[in-house]
């Protein structure tokens, strides 16, 4: 993987955890109904699936794009949410652990699988792109730290921060 690669996974792991944290814990508190977080977790699965299969329709392979794993985390909210009686606190404290805990690690396995973006530039050029933006691969090293493990902490750390958000944006 080039080093881009990687660190669009610390991107990747962070965004996915603030969007399924913030989205599903809103539409949760706002409804209170438990299964919620889960209803909005497979509507998120599908806009990517749906977002694969575009990538795939412009001709791009289809491990090109990486599918986020959103269903368990968001089972976990409502477990939480349901277990504790629909208290906010303890959805922010144990929900937005157990996303924290979850998401990241769900999304690391997923985004080792997927096709490296730059290799994947390589093999199949795009015939209208102009000289110009051809992708040039950088002359760098590697990352021995590595940024998929750095996302899913900073996922995991954030999460319960991103569930307050998503119970303070329905006004608390």
């Amino acid at each position: 993987y080039t080093d881009w690669a990687w660190t669009s996974f610390t991107v990747f792991s962070i965004s996915q955890t603030l969007m399924l944290a913030v989205g599903a814990t809103y539409y949760l508190t706002f409804t209170g109904v438990p299964g919620t977080a889960t209803y909005y977790g497979l509507i998120m699965t599908v806009y990517t699936w749906v977002a694969k299969g575009a990538w795939f329709a412009l001709g791009y392979p289809y491990d090109f794009i990486v599918t986020p794993i959103w269903l368990p985390s968001a089972m976990l909210l409502d477990l939480a949410y349901w277990a504790t009686k629909r208290n906010k606190h303890s959805l922010i404290l144990f929900g937005g652990v157990l996303v924290g805990m979850s998401l990241p690690l769900f999304n690391m396995v997923n985004l080792i699988t997927v096709a490296d973006p730059l290799e994947t530039a390589f093999k199949y050029p795009r015939p209208t792109l102009p000289p110009y933006m051809t992708p040039i691969e950088p002359q760098v090293g590697k990352f021995y730290n590595s940024p998929v493990a750095l996302g899913a902490g900073a996922g995991a750390v954030l999460s319960d921060t991103f569930t307050a958000l998503g119970c303070k944006l329905n006004t608390w």
